[in-house]
């Protein structure tokens, strides 16, 4: 009895886990991060090789992550849906 209840305990903790990164991978909080890394990537990028305004020049493709990020769950409920039938 002993091996089956911890075998449970084992599966609820995984399920916690598993819990945690979906969470976390849908998150603003992961997508604010995501973005101001690849703002200030791409910022210091333009910097290096030269290209006038790097800072301003930045956001479009970090506002485009953006973007892909909120699409692409509208996408996936989609996709999700028809593989489901």
């Amino acid at each position: 009895m002993d091996a089956i209840e911890d075998r449970i305990s084992k599966i609820e903790q995984r399920n916690i886990r598993v819990e945690a990164d979906k969470a976390w991978e849908t998150s603003w909080t992961r997508r604010f991060f995501i973005a101001l890394f690849t703002y200030l990537v791409i910022s210091l990028y333009m910097s290096v090789i030269g290209v006038e305004g790097p800072w301003l020049n930045a956001i479009i493709p970090t506002v485009g992550f953006l973007l892909s990020t909120l699409t692409l769950s509208f996408i996936k409920k989609i996709w999700v849906g028809k593989f489901k039938k």
